[in-house]
């Protein structure tokens, strides 16, 4: 289906484009068919999710792809195995499942498929994914494509758990990437960064299903600081939040369980007041309020430490890792070898209080294991998270730049999908297979059909 443009915007207003037209393909020969009529009419192409990179990753200025429709009326592609059953997005709730492979616990999905509708698909078979980001808005394609991670130093992002993709290269063929067909292009395609092709579907190899445990505690920064590393490493899923202006961080402590273990929820009135009424409601008034009398943001932030911690529950994974957000913001997240995380927050810490900044959004970090994913921030080494934020309403200007030169002193390397400033010849210096990256992007799309401004910055026209 073809339409006229109108304009396109992410979900963090920080990019905007009205693209020549936009295409609704429902099948991969559809995608292939607008790939092949772009490049025709000298056009670029480029596939969107549900645009929720804060970066213009995504951006297409000539031709937009909505995938949602391939998610909603997927073909039965031919996969590797002939195990499990078929199944359309129609007839398990608009889910986007292609094939369950119950015995090697693998399910491809449509590239359009949402990350929140996975748990509907996999429960009925027993399955999960092995770690979860807590946004759960974007589709598969655009969360493995631009590096999208949970936390936990034994388990990568979302983009390792890929085993096989299909995506349709620059000349419109369909190509497979799998342990078995071209392997050699595993470790680019994996986390492409929508560079190399329209990914159509991916095979992600899941976990048997099971329960967190969760524990939210407030407790003094600077002892959370000197057990970061301890934790980390020893910890299932630990991470934690620092309000500025204030000497507390709110720790989250994950522990897995086995499926069949008790449950302790929280209930529907407690998981309402928390992540509704105080995340979400009030943070959203205090942020409008601080937006407009930055004076007050000390004293929001004070109230906010009091008001966080002291949860103790057991649900199922997805229940746990997932958190909703509404409050609309603007983010840059740098992945730092892990044990440089206390340092360079220490820095920050410091660098806010010399600016005299008014900062009302919290701090993030994680952590992830090293993996061989040639551009994910984690390549190569384990990796610590630092996420700073600010309210949409706000300019992040400077605080971004500060907060980036104290990263990039820590070998930092910048989400793909966040807010940076890096180009091709700074990040290449962090990445020792930057160039490896660029030959499969010339082999697969010698043209550039599906590059724009972002990528052109990053990887180079």
């Amino acid at each position: 289906m073809t339409a006229s443009g109108a304009v396109w915007r992410n979900w963090a207003r920080t990019e905007h484009v009205r693209p020549r037209r936009v295409e609704r393909p429902s099948s991969a020969a559809a995608v292939q068919r607008a790939v092949v009529a772009a490049g025709q009419a000298g056009l670029r192409i480029k596939a969107v999710g549900s645009g929720h990179s804060f970066t213009g990753i995504a951006v297409a200025p000539d031709v937009l792809l909505d995938l949602h429709d391939l998610e909603l009326g997927v073909d039965n592609y031919s996969v590797d195995n002939d195990r499990g059953a078929d199944y359309s997005g129609a007839d398990h709730g608009g889910g986007g499942a292609i094939r369950v492979d119950v015995e090697l616990g693998r399910v491809t999905l449509a590239a359009g498929t949402p990350l929140h509708r996975l748990p509907a698909l996999l429960r009925p078979h027993g399955l999960a994914l092995e770690n979860m980001g807590d946004i759960d808005r974007q589709t598969i394609a655009g969360a493995t494509s631009t590096g999208t991670h949970g936390t936990g130093a034994g388990f990568g992002g979302l983009a390792t758990q890929i085993v096989a993709l299909t995506l349709v290269t620059g000349d419109g063929a369909l190509l497979r990437v799998s342990e078995i067909e071209n392997p050699d292009l595993l470790p680019a395609a994996r986390l492409g960064l929508g560079a190399l092709g329209i990914v159509v579907d991916v095979t992600i190899q899941c976990v048997p299903a099971f329960l967190l445990h969760a524990v939210d505690a407030a407790e003094p920064l600077d002892a959370v600081l000197e057990s970061w590393l301890e934790r980390s490493e020893t910890l299932d899923h630990f991470e934690f939040y620092w309000f500025p202006h204030t000497g507390s961080a709110l720790t989250k402590t994950n522990t897995r369980l086995p499926a069949d273990g008790i449950r302790s929820p929280l209930s529907p009135v407690r998981r309402w007041l928390d992540d509704e009424l105080l995340a979400n409601g009030l943070y959203r008034a205090t942020c409008g309020i601080g937006a407009a009398l930055p004076a007050l943001v000390p004293r929001f932030s004070r109230m906010a430490e009091r008001l966080s911690g002291g949860r103790d529950y057991t649900d199922a994974s997805p229940r746990v890792f997932v958190t909703n957000r509404t409050v609309r913001f603007r983010e840059m997240e740098y992945a730092l070898p892990l044990e440089a995380v206390p340092e360079a927050l220490r820095e920050v810490r410091a660098l806010i209080e010399e600016r005299g900044w008014r900062i009302s959004f919290p701090i993030e970090v994680r952590s992830a294991a090293a993996d061989d994913l040639w551009l994910s921030t984690a390549s190569g080494r384990a990796t610590g998270y630092v996420a700073v934020h600010r309210y949409f309403r706000e300019d992040p200007t400077e605080y971004f730049r500060a907060v980036e030169a104290i990263m990039r002193s820590h070998d930092g390397r910048p989400h793909w999908g966040k807010l940076h400033q890096q180009d091709a010849a700074s990040l290449r210096a962090v990445y020792p297979r930057f160039d490896d990256f660029l030959a499969v992007r010339d082999r697969l799309d010698p043209d550039h059909r599906f590059s724009n401004p972002y990528l052109e910055r990053v990887l180079g026209p």
